[in-house]
């Protein structure tokens, strides 16, 4: 059966921590198409380079601020110090355009790529423009980052957006698929890159802890998978079918999640349909706040000591 978890370490190749799904990659996954993803750890003054191919492709600082190179032309990523500070800027580069990543200060930075023919412009997102949505309440609250989303970002293929959940909240809530391109819903490949970290409640200690969450995905038709998966740092879910969600963060630990969406219809547009044993959860937000701990945001961050 082809192994849809990946724990850190485990999709590394060369200089990249994660190597799944592109085109330079020597991790293959059977039945996977449609999207990649890369992240690296830059020393100070290092740089990377990833050679122009026939796919498009995202820069998510996740620490750090970093220089993009496309074309010969540079773009200044201001970067955050994690990605519980907010958004971010990111870049998008278009297809068949090399591309090379430098940081003066280092940091961590990703890369959401997907196959791609349609040629769109290099475009900066900084954090300012990113939309910023406060999803779900109560604990399903949930803050998303949608920078490569359809209404912010002009491109061919993915789908590209950030999720941050606060500790004890549930997130990929209710659960819900996207493997059918039909009325109400489009067939998407997901991955799910994770973070962790150790909330800011009384009490949390200062070392020794090990944040995790958890992320559920299973089968929603006769395609057999069934994930139950806990997740730290670095760790990468993928999901080519079936219900996924939720995606918990357990108490006394925040989790983010980077979402990299893609799929074989020309339909560039995020449909799901929910669990139908599930999805009456929806109706109970309305009477609900917003987890007043929303929104995670630089100020918060520095307030907080992280």
């Amino acid at each position: 059966m082809t192994e849809w978890v990946y724990p850190l370490g485990s999709a590394s190749e060369g200089h990249w921590d994660i190597s799944l799904g592109t085109f330079d990659s020597s991790t293959e996954v059977e039945g996977w198409a449609h999207t990649g993803l890369k992240v690296a750890t830059l020393a100070a003054g290092t740089a990377v380079d990833v050679p122009a191919a026939a796919e498009e492709r995202i820069v998510v600082p996740l620490s750090g601020a970093f220089t993009v190179t496309v074309q010969g032309n540079e773009f200044q990523l201001a970067g955050r110090r994690h990605v519980f500070s907010g958004p971010t800027d990111v870049l998008y580069s278009g297809t068949d355009r090399a591309i090379t990543i430098s940081s003066a200060g280092g940091g961590r930075v990703a890369i959401a790529t997907a196959p791609a023919k349609v040629q769109y412009p290099t475009r900066l997102i900084t954090a300012a423009e990113t939309p910023v949505e406060l999803r779900g309440a109560g604990n399903c609250s949930r803050q998303v980052h949608n920078f490569g989303t359809p209404a912010a970002l002009e491109a061919d293929r993915f789908i590209v957006c950030e999720v941050i959940t606060p500790a004890g909240n549930w997130s990929s809530y209710p659960p819900h698929k996207h493997d059918e391109d039909k009325d109400g819903e489009t067939s998407l490949e997901e991955i799910y890159y994770f973070e962790t970290r150790v909330a800011d409640v009384p009490g949390a200690p200062t070392n020794n802890a090990d944040p995790v969450g958890y992320q559920r995905v299973y089968a929603s038709d006769e395609r057999p998978i069934d994930v139950s998966a806990e997740v730290r740092t670095g760790d990468v879910i993928l999901v080519p079918y079936g219900w996924h969600g939720p995606a918990m963060a357990a108490p006394g630990y925040d989790l983010y999640y980077l979402n990299v969406m893609a799929g074989p219809g020309r339909v560039r547009d995020w449909l799901i349909s929910d669990d139908p044993h599930h999805g009456w959860i929806r109706q109970t937000w309305e009477s609900q706040d917003i987890d007043p701990r929303l929104p995670f945001t630089p100020a918060q961050a520095a307030v907080a000591g992280q």
